[in-house]
């Protein structure tokens, strides 16, 4: 649900999964044949992981991150992993970039110009759930843009400021 005033996003797990799906739906409908899902952690985590069942193609995994101030939401200097994990060899041929969404485009474009660099990748094409129209970075595949750039509230975010005391409390047996 966007707000009135066009600042924050709220997507429930039953959304979010939606648009995973529909993102599955644009990938294939493209008629594009990929060999390999590389997503961007933490975002792209479960996006990845969903096509990559969908697909059944194999999932590597390159950490990223820039946003850590304000319990994440003050975007900071770009780290990239300089490894990328993946179940075997190396990532090659036409490799589908996954991340949950285009922000302000910088993590994306960065990714993408280092991947492009790789001789063993063939092609590289980028999918997201969300594009905002700030972003100076347009995926390939999206499923829907975001004319006033608000906030996601994603419904995993509520496990961001939950220390383990808090699930022990309420998980406790009476």
């Amino acid at each position: 649900m966007l707000t009135d005033d066009g600042k924050h996003l709220y997507i429930s797990w039953g959304e979010y999964h939606q648009l995973i799906e529909r993102l599955a739906l644009k990938v294939h409908a493209s008629g594009w044949q990929f060999d390999q899902i590389l997503c961007l952690a933490r975002g792209g985590m479960r996006p990845g992981d969903m096509l990559s069942r969908i697909f059944d193609k194999p999932l590597a995994i390159m950490s990223t991150s820039s946003y850590r101030a304000e319990t994440g939401t003050i975007q900071g200097r770009l780290d990239m992993a300089k490894y990328i994990t993946l179940p075997r060899g190396e990532l090659s041929g036409r490799v589908l970039l996954v991340d949950d969404l285009a922000d302000s485009g910088v993590t994306l474009a960065a990714v993408a110009e280092r991947l492009r660099g790789l001789p063993a990748i063939s092609e590289l094409r980028s999918a997201v759930l969300w594009t905002k129209a700030i972003s100076t970075y347009t995926p390939d595949y999206f499923v829907e843009v975001l004319p006033t750039s608000p906030w996601i509230h994603q419904p995993f975010e509520d496990y961001d400021g939950i220390a383990i005391e808090t699930l022990i409390k309420r998980n406790a047996e009476d």
